[in-house]
């Protein structure tokens, strides 16, 4: 039996707070892990987001430094130095170079955005929009509640409630969605504690000729840490999530949050639950 240092790849589609839980449960169980993401990724947990790397060209996360590389090539540099390729290949055309041994889809589109069974030997998935059994051979729910983290074999994980889950007696009124289309201009920091009514940013309409139209301050509903704010500068829509207030003011806004490492340690029970599976499946067709 191969020891867990000699695996082959993890390939994560996605690099959000969710997916980052993800990745860091494979990394320290010695596993090599490339992320695949977007030319314009739209995290708002961006300091517990490897997704960042895209902009910045390299993030650190707790223990993982993501580094945003440009070739397959250079994905084994990385690995040898400790670090965490990040790829920009949201279409996942570099899957059937790269030939990992699983593929996890943590994108949270809540909706299959081009994740199937046969990509490799295993495939998992997070939340809604998957068929297990079909789509992938796993899903992980991530609904908040009683059955966060419970691995399905079979079927879906419950559907998109579009209620973010409760903290501290707050649900909806924590999470703050564009109010109208625009780029995001920046008022307050992740990190900073507000009150109610402050302005957490601005969104600057833009007419079509480029020039700027009118500029809508976005206020915090209710008092508490500010532990999400999209990037400044990029272009939002209507409705699109883009800040995240976190009630409990003592928060560590810089570590990877309860509900990401619930997820994260159940994307990696599933993997060895699926592999020991094949590997007996394997052995009795070879009796």
């Amino acid at each position: 039996m191969l020891s867990v240092s000699e695996e082959k790849i993890i390939l994560i589609r996605g690099g959000g707070d969710l997916a980052t839980g993800v990745v860091q449960k494979f990394y320290r169980a010695g596993f090599r892990v490339v992320v695949l993401e977007t030319k314009a990724p739209t995290a708002i947990r961006r300091s517990v987001s490897l997704s960042e790397a895209v902009y910045d060209g390299v993030i650190e996360v707790e223990d993982m430094i993501c580094r945003k590389v440009s070739k397959i090539a250079e994905l084994e540099k990385c690995w040898r130095k400790g670090e965490l390729p990040l790829l920009i290949d949201p279409c996942g055309k570099s899957i059937e170079v790269i030939k990992p041994s699983a593929v996890i889809d943590a994108i949270m589109a809540k909706k299959n955005m081009g994740t199937f069974i046969d990509m490799a030997d295993i495939t998992i998935a997070l939340g809604p929009g998957f068929n297990a059994g079909k789509d992938v051979h796993a899903v992980i729910e991530t609904l908040r509640g009683h059955d966060l983290g419970r691995l399905i074999l079979q079927g879906y994980a419950k559907p998109d409630t579009g209620v973010p889950g409760e903290i501290e007696g707050e649900s909806i009124s924590r999470v703050i969605r564009a109010p109208v289309s625009g780029k995001v201009v920046h008022r307050k920091q992740i990190g900073n504690i507000v009150e109610q009514e402050d302005v957490l940013f601005s969104i600057v309409e833009i007419d079509d000729d480029g020039t700027s139209k009118t500029s809508v301050d976005v206020e915090a509903p209710v008092k508490g840490l500010l532990r999400g704010l999209i990037r400044e500068g990029l272009q939002v829509y209507n409705g699109l999530k883009v800040a995240d207030i976190d009630p409990r003011e003592d928060i560590d806004y810089k570590t990877i949050s309860d509900k990401a490492r619930c997820i994260g340690g159940a994307v990696l029970e599933a993997y060895f639950c699926l592999k020991d599976k094949y590997r007996v499946s394997e052995g009795r067709r070879n009796e």
